[in-house]
């Protein structure tokens, strides 16, 4: 999966004391882009722009380390250095010209780099907040408010009947593959009873043996994705809210089609199951 690095090793530990220096890499995100080199042959780390690209005044924020490198962010840039274009995160992973290591790199930045984004000020008076010096974290100076990464829970669920898995496709989007039933766990809603109602609401279905798999890091939506595996139970005709998906079925571990690269979570999962390991 996505954050399956080794022998690399992300280190997201907060370090307030940490400053800029000559080689540092700088992550610039705009909306969903990123800034890059715009030369081919950039695959890694390294088609970042650096700290020296930008002046001194700039407002760098740390945010981990790969490999012992530090990395930082530039919130407000007031000039972009030459030979660096934005190009979407969606290009950066699709693309299989970058690192793996880059890939999970720059999402996980880009998860922080919202954050820092969001919160200039505070959402309970309103006052421009600061950094907190000892730890992760935004700070109020006027009302105290504490303001923590925002990490949402999620489920994945493959869905098993007899020989067959539930594959779907989401309406409205543009993704050819196939992929599982997932959704959001809701306030007060436990990960097994949010299993349980995404089936129910997407495809109709009770479901039974609901058992944890595995979880992943998926900092594009802020999640953290927990894998479950299910039987059908009882009735095993779909009925799918197609307001939701635009497909799914029943497929046989044959007709089931693997995505194109083994970042995520779901295509594990299915693959599993493709190879009789579920």
């Amino acid at each position: 999966m996505i954050q399956d690095i080794a022998p690399h090793r992300l280190n997201n530990q907060y370090r307030p004391e940490a400053n800029p220096k000559p080689g540092n890499r700088v992550f610039i995100f705009k909306d969903r882009d990123i800034l890059v080199k715009n030369a081919e042959e950039a695959a890694g780390s390294d088609c970042l722009p650096v700290f020296e690209d930008f002046g001194t005044k700039e407002d760098f924020i740390y945010l981990l380390e790969l490999d012992g490198q530090e990395y930082f962010y530039l919130r407000d840039p007031q000039s972009f250095p030459q030979g660096y274009e934005f190009k979407s995160l969606k290009e950066i992973r699709s693309s299989g010209g970058y690192a793996k290591e880059f890939v999970f790199l720059s999402i996980t930045a880009f998860q922080l780099s919202n954050w820092y984004k969001d919160n200039r000020f505070c959402g309970t008076c309103g006052s421009r907040t600061e950094l907190s010096s000892t730890e992760r974290a935004i700070k109020c100076p006027s009302c105290g408010r504490v303001i923590y990464p925002r990490i949402v829970p999620a489920v994945i669920v493959g869905v098993i009947n007899k020989d067959k898995i539930l594959l779907t496709k989401y309406a409205g989007r543009d993704i050819p593959y196939y992929a599982l039933i997932a959704g959001f766990t809701e306030i007060g809603e436990t990960l097994e009873e949010t299993v349980e109602r995404e089936v129910m609401e997407e495809a109709g279905l009770k479901v039974k043996n609901i058992r944890y798999y595995k979880s992943q890091p998926w900092g594009i939506v802020d999640d953290i994705l927990a894998g479950f595996y299910c039987e059908v139970d009882g009735d095993t005709t779909i009925h799918a809210d197609m307001n939701e998906l635009k497909l799914a079925r029943w497929c046989t571990r044959e007709e089931v089609v693997l995505q194109p690269d083994d970042f995520s979570l779901t295509n594990e999962m299915m693959k599993r199951f493709k190879e009789g390991r579920i």
